[in-house]
């Protein structure tokens, strides 16, 4: 994307604390015009640190977008950061991001039949305050799937259902496992694009 076709017209350039490939390509869908730093930190201690004080999936999914938020903009004064993350519930379990095929086939087949929630949380932080901060939810009911459909999905989907929670992305070959899906579009993909343009429409910092 050049300058030109950029919305973006704050002083700084915009930064995504986020390594997510797909939160990449929703900002530039819309013209943001974004750099990506991905701050480093322990976030599976940090998240066992929210589990351990009973936070809810809502609460665990803002405070991680918050903490990447903050601490990348520790590294770009002045800058608007957006951090993000994204949490799956079902029957009172947080699924992660699967680090095998063979997990990957275990998470599709304790999701399938049943409806679970996909919580989309984002933060904008600046020189480490948290400016804006909000989640949304959409509730995602998998169709019942057998052991041989689960298989001939992972042996397809490849290494690609490790990359995200749930194993599947809903704007490829992950739609097929779905029967029905109650909620917005970007928070399923993310990034719940509409309430964080608002937030920075009323800071001055687009041209439309």
């Amino acid at each position: 994307m050049s300058p030109d076709t950029s919305v973006w017209i704050s002083e700084y350039p915009l930064i995504l604390a986020s390594k997510s490939k797909t939160r990449k390509d929703l900002l530039q869908g819309a013209h943001f015009a974004a750099k990506i730093h991905v701050p480093e930190f322990d976030e599976r201690a940090f998240e066992h640190s929210l589990e351990a004080e009973r936070k809810t999936p809502a609460e665990r999914a803002r405070a991680l977008a918050c903490e990447k938020a903050r601490l990348a903009s520790l590294s770009f004064p002045h800058h608007y950061v957006i951090g993000a993350d994204q949490i799956l519930a079902c029957e009172n379990t947080v699924l992660h991001k699967a680090q095998n095929l063979n997990e990957a086939k275990h998470q599709i087949a304790f999701l399938s039949g049943k409806t679970h929630q996909l919580i989309s949380a984002f933060a904008i932080a600046q020189d480490g305050h948290i400016l804006f901060e909000d989640h949304d939810t959409a509730d995602m009911t998998m169709r019942v799937m057998t052991e041989t459909q689960i298989d001939r999905y992972c042996e397809q989907a490849g290494d690609a259902v490790l990359n995200n929670v749930g194993c599947y992305a809903l704007e490829g070959l992950g739609v097929h496992l779905f029967e029905r899906v109650e909620g917005n579009f970007f928070t399923v993909l993310g990034l719940p694009l509409e309430r964080m343009i608002g937030f920075f429409r009323r800071e001055g910092c687009l041209s439309l």
